[in-house]
């Protein structure tokens, strides 16, 4: 079986793909947990390892395990987590690897791993052009071009950091609960926050995206993922897909592009 991380700032989701006759196969399960920089390789073992057992899986059927991670100061946990209790060593998606995507930016070392993993499911599901909305810590828009390159984005707050800087910088407004509100039209404090909150993210995210649009052309294909996508994508004008196994099957795709390339004969042998 293969075991996929999807690593955050906020939270780490881990994901179980079938392995048969050689090929990664469907999706099996998926558990979201907090991501804790002080976390050991240990800690990590003890508890992916009681998740598997919880679905009745021995950690000796683990044969693959790829991560995306934009945390690089427990990059080294999670290897000797790893090699410790999977005697494994990881696909990092890291420059080198085999992704199949063409990085058409300034700096391709600068694209986050969970960006190009975007991408690359998102092109496999959705062709191009097209824009992935990752609605995470920060809410991140990639653009897939017609021709399945990444061609850059942007990067914007994510709704609970503004949130949380709201609540930081005021110290007269309540800590509220970020859903969809009732009305437009506030008529106390809890409204008013939860209006400007959840109202004001989606103006930013449409705006953006009739200017990506504007300039890719009226075919291009939005498409929402991150844990706060069903929160916020149904009131946009533009999102037309939300899935929230996108970051995860990108991960899935480039491990069996890696490991294909990996193991194609030379032409010369």
């Amino acid at each position: 079986m293969l075991l996929a991380l999807n690593v955050n700032n906020t939270n780490t989701v881990i994901a179980l793909y079938s392995i048969k006759n050689g090929h990664v196969g469907d999706l099996r399960i998926t558990w979201r947990i907090s991501t804790r920089h002080a976390q050991t390789a240990d800690e990590y073992g003890i508890l992916v390892r009681n998740l598997l057992q919880g679905e009745g899986i021995d950690s000796k059927a683990i044969t693959g395990i790829v991560i995306a991670s934009v945390v690089p100061p427990i990059d080294w946990i999670l290897r000797q987590f790893c090699e410790r209790y999977f005697e494994q060593k990881p696909l990092f998606i890291e420059p080198g690897v085999r992704t199949g995507l063409p990085i058409r930016i300034d700096n391709p070392g600068e694209a986050g791993a969970d960006r190009i993993a975007n991408c690359v499911g998102a092109f496999e599901k959705y062709g191009g052009p097209c824009i992935v909305v990752d609605f995470g810590t920060a809410t991140n828009f990639d653009v897939i071009s017609r021709k399945g390159e990444f061609i850059g984005g942007a990067i914007a707050p994510g709704l609970n950091i503004s949130a949380d800087a709201l609540f930081a910088r005021a110290a007269r407004l309540p800590r509220v609960e970020i859903k969809r509100p009732a009305k437009i039209i506030g008529t106390n404090t809890v409204d008013n926050l939860q209006i400007g909150l959840f109202y004001g993210h989606i103006g930013l995210v449409d705006s953006i995206l009739e200017r990506m649009i504007a300039e890719l052309g009226k075919e291009t294909t939005c498409v929402a993922t991150g844990g706060l996508a069903h929160l916020i994508a149904g009131d946009s004008k533009y999102i037309s897909h939300i899935n929230d196994t996108l970051t995860l099957e990108g991960l899935r795709i480039i491990y069996e592009r890696h490991r294909n390339a990996r193991t194609r004969p030379h032409p010369d042998e």
